[in-house]
């Protein structure tokens, strides 16, 4: 499957430092990694990003899901879970609720795509690294029935944007002397 990397750049950045990166991922199966400042030159910054996934996009592709699209609901969560390193699936009374009604909806043969932090394949984010052996809580079990996927909540995960562990607020500041902020970019 084609993979294009964005390199996000900054002033200082030098080009052999790019190369670097561009090299690791290349050698990693990447068709490439492209230098970005998008966030200072606007959409000039990521032109040379967008033309290479416009030419990625055109690539022939061998997409698999995990599973069959076939299986029950708990069946394709359950993959997923030992994906993840589970040894099994805790559903809440509410959860099965959700698969009840989704398999009678016809729902049922939707991919899954699960709602979990990021931080680490358990349901706690203060879990790292690749852990064995856990059990994966599933809270609730909403439909994306437009976009066509079934997403499972994981423990405590709530659906809304993601926000950093550590508020970006903290590092801006306001230079007294001459009036600039600092810490933005």
């Amino acid at each position: 499957m084609p993979v294009v990397i964005a390199v996000n750049s900054f002033k200082d950045d030098t080009e052999a430092e790019i190369e670097l990166v561009r090299k690791y991922a290349v050698e990693a199966g990447a068709e490439g990694a492209y230098k970005c400042t998008h966030w200072m030159h606007g959409g000039k910054g990521a032109l040379e990003l967008a033309e290479a996934v416009m030419k990625a996009a055109h690539l022939p592709k061998k997409f698999e899901f995990l599973y069959p699209l076939d299986i029950s609901i708990k069946d394709k969560i359950e993959v997923i879970a030992k994906f993840y390193g589970a040894e099994g699936v805790d559903y809440s009374p509410e959860a099965e609720a959700k698969v009840e009604l989704y398999t009678r909806l016809g729902f049922d043969k939707l991919p899954i795509n699960m709602a979990k932090t990021h931080l680490s394949f358990t349901a706690s984010a203060d879990i790292k690294g690749a852990p064995t052996g856990f059990r994966l809580p599933i809270r609730d079990i909403r439909a994306s029935a437009g976009a066509g996927f079934l997403y499972p909540l994981v423990g405590s995960m709530r659906t809304m944007p993601g926000l950093p562990t550590r508020p970006v607020f903290f590092d801006v500041d306001l230079d007294l002397k001459t009036g600039k902020v600092l810490g933005l970019f």
